[in-house]
């Protein structure tokens, strides 16, 4: 039964419930057939803008939306920080509201700090969809996640998911950690005990465990996810080298037989080969990076299709 999505605004999975999740990556899998076509393009969102306005750089996450609202006949306008009027000295709030008064029908934003898209959705008659902030949250990077298991796997509850590397700095893990234990699944994370926050095991309610040793978390995992070693807000040494990080965490062949035979391995890149796993295991046909990269633009089409009044699949 298809029912309007009640969210104007996606700020992040934390809030969401298990049913508002599988109507996304349902309608998700019905804009996925559109990617596949010889013209990739409906005229489903004609007459919508949508902005894309991100502080922070990125190829993967802006594109894929740039492509997703394209391809459903939107007008896409991006705009980078190099670009924008706050480094002229205007803060967001007005950017924010001056941006509004052009009357978009969407704003996807992704900034360096945490909270900035709760905050535009307070001024914004614009629907607002986090594409990132600080390391708070990224949902549709936990979204497309969700899809490529889902896709490879037929479900997502009862599996068991093992996440690991740089957890403290990152988005990424918040976002799935919510999504999958809300799915069902049972999240494992393991990483250096400098990257894993005292209090993570309290983020859920139930079904995380919290891991010192990369063997641990893998050992019979359904999934393995690799998160990038996030250089660029480590303002501290979280451990010696890289080197080191890369022996004691870096996912291996040997390190992927302790998981199922037919786990498959996620990271929501950009890699560092060698660091955090090794091209070995990266090009392998147990690898579905790639794949992670296509269900990408296929949920940012049920995204923006949803933020902007659409129905949402619930069966």
């Amino acid at each position: 039964m298809d029912k309007p999505f009640r969210r104007r605004d996606l700020l992040g999975i934390r809030n969401l419930s298990a049913g508002e999740i599988v109507g996304i990556l349902n309608t998700a899998e019905n804009f996925r057939e559109i990617n596949q076509r010889e013209i990739k393009k409906v005229p489903t969102l004609r007459g919508k803008t949508v902005i894309n306005l991100f502080f922070e750089n990125s190829t993967r996450t802006r594109t894929s939306f740039e492509l997703a609202a394209k391809r459903l006949s939107a007008d896409a306008v991006n705009i980078s920080v190099s670009s924008s009027s706050v480094t002229k000295g205007e803060t967001l709030v007005d950017t924010a509201m001056n941006l509004d008064a052009m009357q978009p029908d969407c704003i996807v934003v992704r900034h360096g700090s945490a909270g900035v898209p709760h905050q535009l959705a307070k001024v914004s008659k614009a629907a607002i969809v986090n594409a990132g902030d600080g390391a708070n949250e990224h949902p549709t990077q936990a979204l497309l996640d969700a899809m490529t298991i889902r896709e490879h796997k037929g479900k997502i509850d009862g599996l068991e998911v093992a996440i690991i590397g740089d957890i403290l700095h990152s988005r990424v893990a918040r976002s799935n950690i919510h999504l999958l234990t809300k799915l069902g699944a049972k999240v494992r994370v393991a990483g250096p005990k400098t990257l894993v926050p005292n209090d993570f095991a309290h983020l859920v309610e139930n079904d995380l465990q919290v891991s010192e040793h990369i063997e641990d978390a893998i050992d019979g995992a359904d999934v393995v996810m690799i998160l990038r070693i996030q250089k660029e807000r480590q303002d501290s040494a979280f451990f010696p080298t890289l080197r080191e990080y890369s022996i004691h965490y870096g996912l291996t062949n040997e390190r992927l037989d302790l998981a199922r035979k037919d786990a498959i391995v996620l990271h929501p890149g950009p890699m560092n080969r060698g660091i955090e796993i090794s091209s070995d295991v990266a090009d392998s046909s147990r690898s579905l990076i790639l794949d992670q990269v296509k269900y990408g633009v296929a949920v940012r089409m049920a995204v923006l299709y949803l933020a902007t009044g659409g129905t949402a699949i619930s069966e």
